[in-house]
């Protein structure tokens, strides 16, 4: 099969587009033809070399971990799934090996749901990792809830975008942080946006919120995740995926799981239109070096794919 790997940690210029063997099929797994699959932060920093200290990477890499696709072979144990099925996944294993920037991934039955009827495969394939993380975040972490005032870190991100929405479907008030530039985005899904200042973020929040935040969704880290800590009420929640120093203030680290409900849940909005998918940019497979770098250049206001084509 076609594929995209590394050999070695590095930047987009260590990616290669080349043959690599067609995976095999475990008892518990999915074979899926790719259709898209989108580009992540997380991607380009664990070929990096960021994450050598909790996860191993066996070379060669094929990056990736959101996807979406068809099935062509389901496992021996799965009853989940049958040919023909489309679906989507946040293909995350224990171990750097064999992602999704490929013709063909073979999915933990466990990372995989059936995709949404409404969308196609591009903007399917941005929504797990995007969408588990803030939902996750938000009934896990901070366990929001009806009423509640929420302040959303980088609101007009892909994390950050899904977070306003599904927060604002639960009941949240959302005051969402943007940079100069981003506010419309964020206005356009029920949010109020403050702008990035150092001098001034405190008092934007406290002018929207005199008592404070009942919780807040830091996707950023550093210096304003301090700020967030002063803007929360007494007894204010607090979650980060970006800082582990939140600990220290009061709040909960928080990782995103593969979670096989969470995705149907996750699918079910987007087909009732109360979660939108944007995709900024597309680029084929043997592209995906260049949607890297537009990944890392960031500025975009949606995902980055990449699509696999395939004869009708």
């Amino acid at each position: 099969m076609k594929a995209i790997s590394y050999s070695r940690y590095g930047g987009p210029e260590v990616l290669e587009y080349g043959e690599r063997p067609d995976p095999k099929v475990g008892p518990d797994d999915v074979l899926v033809k790719v259709r898209a699959a989108a580009v992540n932060p997380v991607d380009w920093k664990a070929q990096a070399g960021y994450l050598d200290g909790m996860i191993d990477a066996v070379f060669p890499v094929i990056p990736g971990w959101d996807v979406s696709g068809v099935v062509v072979q389901p496992g021996v144990s799965v009853t989940e799934f049958t040919v023909g099925d489309e679906v989507m996944g946040y293909v995350r294993e224990d171990f750097l090996s064999r992602g999704t920037f490929a013709e063909y991934v073979a999915a933990p039955v466990r990372t995989l749901a059936r995709k949404p009827r409404t969308v196609g495969f591009e903007e399917s394939a941005a929504l797990p990792l995007a969408g588990l993380t803030a939902y996750q975040v938000l009934h896990q972490a901070l366990t929001v809830r009806e009423g509640d005032t929420l302040l959303v870190h980088a609101a007009a991100g892909g994390v950050g975008s899904m977070a306003v929405q599904i927060a604002r479907h639960v009941g949240c008030r959302v005051i969402g942080a943007v940079r100069e530039g981003g506010q419309e985005p964020v206005e356009e899904l029920g949010g109020e946006p403050v702008v990035y200042d150092e001098h001034t973020f405190v008092q934007q929040v406290r002018s929207l919120a005199p008592d404070g935040v009942d919780a807040a969704f830091d996707t950023i880290g550093g210096t304003f995740l301090k700020k967030t800590a002063d803007v929360l009420t007494p007894e204010g929640r607090l979650a980060s995926i970006a800082d582990g120093e939140v600990i220290g203030l009061g709040g909960r680290y928080f990782w995103v799981r593969p979670n096989s409900e969470d995705l149907a849940a996750l699918a079910r909005l987007v087909d009732e239109g109360v979660l939108s998918v944007r995709v900024a940019r597309s680029f084929p497979l043997e592209q995906a070096a260049d949607a890297q770098r537009a990944n890392q250049e960031g500025g975009l206001q949606g995902k980055v794919v990449v699509t696999v084509a395939w004869p009708d």
